[in-house]
């Protein structure tokens, strides 16, 4: 055993000094990191195990599973089913369809969020929770601009999940979707945020709002409507679309960010309609080209094509060729960054711009308007003529001025054994004229029934039936 040990200790000093050799010449390894701010610096491998310091630019780390947030979101993620009378004339009967998706309870006293497009044209909603309890659902009102909608059920004490904020999320934050795709109850995806400030062209009508937050946590027909969450559980969008050609998940989904729901809810539960704000221009995003042209850092905001002579940029001094890259502190970097922005605001409230003209970068406060110039909260709910006549009405939707190619107010519901009733007018139908005089929207129309004297003609149409109908009757006390 002793002829052996003078060959040990050789081997265990020649290893040794191999190592240290090693560290002495070897050059030391390197890492590039950027920290919040964009600056690039080095982060040298520490010499201890355990440091006192970090050079992680992130504040936390990614959690290891989502079991806590999962469980403090799928509660409160309901499913829906919305049924659809398809009227099939007059003189016809009807044939019931349905549609089936998501929502998300805001509250304990039952104020459901979905997509209007789960909910468009329902004429009976239930709504299942993950507990199995259902309940009947009314439409409090609905955007499609948004494609947001907000619904009512009876309930006392009910699960809800808090909102968050979607301007804090980050591009490779992982989120969580929570909804029913397929009809398969409180399903669980996980992913990342891959973009923010997408948009798809998906939502109809000039003044649609697209800044989707882009994850890859699965998300299928039934999602829509239901939640994306962060780690933390706090709702931070609205799942409402996926890119596919095969009608299934193929990677990307996206949301509408929480900091917009919130604006859209407020307003439909108080207002019944949405309180939209325009900042008076045409915009186009800006590219390098253009950017370079007009002696500007980089390419990234956006363009005023054409400023309204009486809208509210215009009244604050902006111009033509102008390139808004700031709102309220806040760097802008694209039309749908600007225009969600904007979207969170009601007429007559004010945002600072910040923008470009000439090479000098200036500052203006803009007095937001709505689209006919007023700064005027309209508080038409629909359900202004219930209890006299009996009916409510609301605004068509841009699908259905697309599809039927009219201006009006569409007839929601008719209270049985009501004036209205009693005149064999049914739901669906399109009022066009009252008394002679056109209406394009359920505030006109609103307007001209409660000026009319006593006797009322309503003019108007029913979808896919040329004819124009004509209902006539006195309102009460005429």
């Amino acid at each position: 055993m002793r002829k052996y040990l003078p060959f040990t200790i050789i081997a265990l000093l020649s290893s040794l000094l191999s190592v240290t050799l090693f560290n002495f010449i070897s050059p030391r390894r390197v890492v590039w990191s950027e920290d919040a701010s964009g600056d690039v610096r080095y982060a040298h491998l520490v010499d201890k195990l355990f440091s006192d310091r970090t050079n992680s630019p992130f504040r936390s780390s990614s959690p290891t599973d989502f079991i806590i947030a999962a469980e403090m979101a799928t509660p409160a993620v309901v499913n829906i089913k919305a049924l659809i009378e398809e009227s099939g004339g007059l003189w016809q009967g009807g044939s019931m369809t349905g549609s089936s998706g998501s929502g998300v309870i805001m509250s304990p006293d039952g104020y459901v969020v979905t997509n209007h497009h789960v909910v468009e044209r329902s004429t009976d909603i239930k709504v299942t929770m993950a507990d199995k309890r259902e309940f009947s659902a009314r439409i409090v009102g609905s955007d499609p601009s948004t494609d947001i909608a907000l619904l009512k059920i009876d309930g006392r004490d009910l699960p809800f999940v808090v909102f968050g904020n979607s301007d804090s999320v980050r591009v490779g934050e992982w989120v969580l979707a929570v909804g029913n795709p397929f009809n398969l109850e409180s399903t669980v995806t996980a992913g990342i945020v891959s973009a923010k400030g997408r948009n798809i062209n998906i939502l109809r009508g000039g003044a649609s709002i697209e800044s989707f937050i882009q994850t890859d946590a699965a998300v299928n027909p039934g999602n829509s409507g239901g939640a994306l969450v962060n780690t933390a559980g706090e709702l931070i969008g609205i799942n409402t679309a996926i890119i596919t050609e095969s009608g299934s998940y193929e990677g990307y989904s996206f949301a509408v960010p929480s900091n917009l729901v919130q604006k859209v809810i407020r307003d439909l539960r108080e207002f019944g309609s949405v309180q939209r704000a325009f900042l008076g221009v045409s915009v186009q995003d800006l590219d390098a080209e253009t950017a370079q042209e007009m002696g500007l850092p980089n390419g990234e905001g956006v363009l005023l094509n054409r400023v309204a002579s009486d809208g509210g940029a215009a009244e604050a001094g902006l111009q033509n060729r102008d390139v808004v890259v700031g709102i309220n502190n806040t760097r802008v970097r694209s039309t749908s960054e600007l225009l969600e922005f904007v979207g969170r605001f009601r007429p007559g409230e004010s945002v600072t711009l910040d923008y470009w003209r000439n090479g000098k970068k200036l500052r203006s406060s803009v007095h937001l308007k709505d689209v006919n110039n007023s700064t005027k909260i309209a508080r038409v709910q629909g359900n202004e003529l219930e209890d006299e006549l009996g009916f409510e009405i609301r605004d068509l939707s841009n699908s259905e001025k697309n599809r039927i190619r009219l201006q009006g107010a569409v007839v929601n519901s008719i209270t049985k054994g009501s004036l209205v009733y009693q005149t064999n007018m049914q739901p669906g139908f399109v009022i066009t004229s009252v008394n002679g005089s056109r209406v394009k929207s359920a505030a006109e129309a609103i307007d001209a029934i409660k000026n009319a004297y006593n006797n009322l003609s309503i003019d108007g149409y029913y979808e896919s039936e040329p004819d124009l109908y004509s209902y006539r009757f006195k309102k009460r006390g005429g």
